[in-house]
């Protein structure tokens, strides 16, 4: 790559969270969340390499798995996002900056 900005889109159809019980309205915040922290990582760390040549190249791709994340208990819709989207991170750039 040479460094040029890149736009990547990152689409999450669907997010499983077994033995997660959010209170009302905390879906929102959790999903903002999400957005606000997988920008962050994105912008410091970028995409692993063996994603951000296909990507660059205009390859989609249409799978990864972020595998299992543990939450600290009673995690609500701030806390829980940041950490969901430091384990999407892990699967798609590296470690956390």
């Amino acid at each position: 790559m040479n460094g040029a900005p890149m736009n990547v889109v990152v689409h999450i159809d669907r997010l499983v969270m077994d033995g997660v019980a959010l209170e009302a309205g905390q879906q929102h915040l959790l999903q903002a969340a999400v957005q606000a922290e997988l920008v962050r990582l994105l912008a410091a760390g970028g995409l692993a390499p063996e994603l951000a040549g296909g990507i660059a190249g205009g390859m989609a791709v249409p799978r990864i798995a972020g595998g299992e994340l543990a939450l600290p208990a009673g995690a609500q819709g701030g806390q829980a996002g940041r950490g969901i989207a430091a384990g999407v991170y892990r699967a798609i750039g590296g470690v956390a900056p």
